[in-house]
C-alpha cells in the first residue's frame, strides 16, 4: 500500500502535475533543461520534483552525457498506467497550456534532436543558470 500511497502523494502537486502534462502532451523524452525553462521554475525545483516523480514510478530518466532525459514508463503497471490517464483527462489550464508554448518554443533549439542549450531562462534574483 506504501508504494500506492507514495504515487498519490506525488501527484498532489502542481508544478507535477504540470511536469507529467508536458510529457503525457509532447509524447516523448525532455531534458530537464527543457522542462526548467518550459515551466520558468528554478532548476533545483524541478529536480526536485523531477526525483519525487521519478521515485512514485510515474516517469524515468537516462543521463545523456551531462544532460538527463525524463519520459513517461515504458511499461507502467495498472495502477501507474491509471494514474497517467487520469492526469491525460485533466483540462489544461491557462498555466499548463502557457507551459506548454514555452515546451514547443524550447524544443525547436534542440540539434539532432537532442538538447545542447542548458537552462536558458533567468532564475529569479539571477543570472542564467547551466543546467
Amino acid at each position: 500500500m506504501t508504494e500506492q500511497v507514495e504515487a498519490f502523494k506525488a501527484l498532489a502537486d502542481d508544478t507535477r502535475l504540470r511536469i507529467l502534462n508536458l510529457l503525457l502532451r509532447v509524447g516523448s523524452e525532455l531534458c530537464c533543461c527543457e522542462l526548467t525553462d518550459s515551466l520558468e521554475e528554478p532548476q533545483y525545483n524541478v529536480s526536485k520534483h523531477l526525483k519525487i516523480l521519478r521515485q512514485a514510478g510515474l516517469i524515468e530518466g537516462r543521463q545523456e552525457g551531462r544532460w538527463v532525459y525524463y519520459s513517461l514508463p515504458e511499461r507502467p503497471d495498472e495502477f501507474r498506467r491509471g494514474l497517467l490517464d487520469s492526469v491525460r483527462s485533466v483540462p489544461e489550464t491557462r498555466r499548463m497550456k502557457k507551459d506548454k508554448k514555452n515546451l514547443n518554443r524550447r524544443i525547436s533549439l534542440r540539434q539532432d534532436g537532442k538538447c545542447i542549450l542548458g537552462v536558458l531562462h533567468r532564475q529569479p534574483g539571477g543570472d542564467k543558470n547551466a543546467a
